[in-house]
C-alpha cells in the first residue's frame, strides 16, 4: 500500500488515527533514499538516521504548503536530502576556528579559498595576488571587528551562512547583511585606489564564467 499512495492518501494517512506507523513507512522509504543519495560520502547509517529524525520534522510541520507539483514521496525525499547536505556542512565546520582562518606569522598571504585555482592563468594569478595583498590590509584596516570576523569565516573560509551565524550568535539575514556592508565597504575603497568595477570583475572570474 506505501508504493500504491496517492498524495491525498499519504496526506490524509499521515493525519489521521495510525499516522505513527505511516510516519515510520515514511522514514524507512526516507533511509533508503539517503543511503543511495549519499553512497559516495560514506556517511554511517547512524548519522543518515539522525537526518531523516530532522526531515520529518521538517515534513510534518510543513505538509500544509505542500502542494502536490510532485509525489509527496518525492517532496519529502528533496527535504531530506537538503536537511543531510545541510548537516554535513555545519559538521565540516564544528571544529574549525576563526584562529585557522587567519595568515600565519610567517607572512601567509590572506587567500580566499574561493580564489585558490590552479587553473588559474599566471598573469591573472599575478594580479589576484597584488589585489588580495590590498584586500588583506583593507579588512585588517577598514572593516569593524564584526565585519572582519564575518567576512574571514564565509568569503574567506567559505563556512555555511548558518554555521557563521551560530558563531557570531546572530542569525542568517543579520550576518548577510553584516557581510553585504562590508563587502560594499572594500569596493569603496578599492575603487578610492583607482580600480575600476571592470577590472575587479575580471579578476576574480573563474575561467568558466562564474564571478567568485
Amino acid at each position: 500500500m506505501t508504493e500504491k499512495r496517492s498524495n491525498d492518501e499519504w496526506l490524509s494517512a499521515l493525519r489521521g488515527p495510525a499516522a505513527d506507523q505511516v510516519i515510520a513507512e515514511l522514514r524507512a522509504i526516507l533511509v533508503r533514499g539517503l543511503q543511495y543519495a549519499l553512497s559516495s560520502y560514506d556517511v554511517p547509517d547512524t548519522l543518515i538516521e539522525d537526518f531523516v529524525q530532522e526531515a520529518l520534522i521538517k515534513i510534518l510541520h510543513n505538509l500544509d504548503s505542500f502542494r502536490g507539483e510532485s509525489q509527496l514521496t518525492t517532496w519529502a525525499q528533496k527535504i531530506a536530502i537538503r536537511v543531510a547536505f545541510s548537516e554535513m556542512r555545519r559538521k565540516r565546520w564544528q571544529d574549525v576556528s576563526l584562529e585557522d582562518l587567519l595568515p600565519e606569522d610567517n607572512g601567509d598571504d590572506f587567500t580566499p579559498a574561493a580564489l585558490t585555482d590552479d587553473r588559474t592563468h599566471p598573469e591573472r594569478a599575478a594580479t589576484q595576488h597584488d589585489l588580495l595583498q590590498l584586500v588583506q590590509e583593507l579588512i585588517e584596516t577598514r572593516l569593524t571587528a564584526r565585519q572582519r570576523e564575518a567576512i574571514l569565516y564565509v568569503m574567506a573560509g567559505g563556512m555555511p551562512l548558518e554555521e557563521a551565524a551560530r558563531r557570531m550568535d546572530t542569525n542568517r539575514n543579520a550576518l548577510y547583511k553584516l557581510i553585504h556592508d562590508a563587502r560594499r565597504r572594500l569596493k569603496k575603497e578599492l575603487l578610492a585606489r583607482g580600480f575600476t568595477p571592470q577590472e575587479l570583475l575580471a579578476t576574480f572570474e573563474q575561467p568558466t564564467g562564474r564571478q567568485v
